[in-house]
């Protein structure tokens, strides 16, 4: 792997990091926390989606982003010839 590859799949890698990050922290934070008020007029299964969110929407997402995380790394480490055979 030449210098620049190697810079390059490394801006990939981090800006991949980053992205899962900030929906991880929009998702726990942003609507368990900070938007719950606003979300609990809308209800889901009989719950305000705020509690819903901030008790098992979250954890959802989170194991969405493993596999969503997974996947496009899979797809980096190929584009740079890193993939494992």
């Amino acid at each position: 792997m030449t210098e620049n590859s190697s810079i390059a799949y490394w801006k990939d890698t981090l800006a991949l990091i980053r992205n899962m990050l900030i929906i991880w922290f929009v998702v726990s934070y942003g609507c368990g926390i900070l938007f719950a008020s606003a979300l609990n007029n809308i209800s889901l299964g009989g719950y305000p989606l705020g509690f819903w969110f901030a008790q098992q929407g979250s954890i959802y997402v989170f194991i969405i982003l493993i596999f969503v995380y997974a996947k496009k790394m899979g797809k980096i480490d190929e584009k740079y010839d890193v993939h494992e055979d």
